[in-house]
């Protein structure tokens, strides 16, 4: 009988438990979302017709005043162009870049882009990237 008590304990905690770690899944997500202080709008997919593993994505990113994506790096590529405002960007080993608006920008391995300026910054986006990742992986 003892066997018989543990076990529904155990299946009445296990849905419980596994909903809890759901959640606290996705409220980080969304705290992470919410810090980086980027806000990316998808305006487009196109699967590869040359790579199936790959898609291109149509984007636009605004960047607040002060505001900056935190280190973090796209599982492909990022080629893009500065709508409004102005932006720096940081990459691993190269010097920091300023582009304002009508710059052009490519991006691969770890970076970080922020608004120094005093107005809100757009750019629009294109990411080669492999299907069912996500545009940007935070890096530490």
């Amino acid at each position: 009988m003892r066997t018989r008590g543990a076990l529904k304990t155990l299946l009445i905690a296990l849905p419980l438990l596994l909903l809890g770690a759901g959640l606290g899944v996705g409220l980080d997500r969304v705290a992470l979302a919410q810090q980086s202080g980027v806000k990316r709008t998808v305006l487009r997919r196109v699967d590869d017709p040359a790579a199936a593993a790959y898609e291109a994505v149509l984007a636009i990113a605004e960047i607040p005043p002060g505001a900056a994506s935190g280190r973090h790096r796209h599982p492909g590529v990022e080629v893009g162009y500065v709508l409004e405002g102005t932006v720096l960007l940081q990459h691993e080993g190269r010097p920091d870049t300023t582009l304002k608006a009508g710059d052009s920008f490519g991006n691969s391995g770890v970076h970080n882009a922020s608004n120094p300026g005093p107005n809100p910054a757009r750019l629009l986006a294109v990411y080669l990237v492999e299907k069912g990742k996500p545009l940007a992986e935070p890096v530490p």
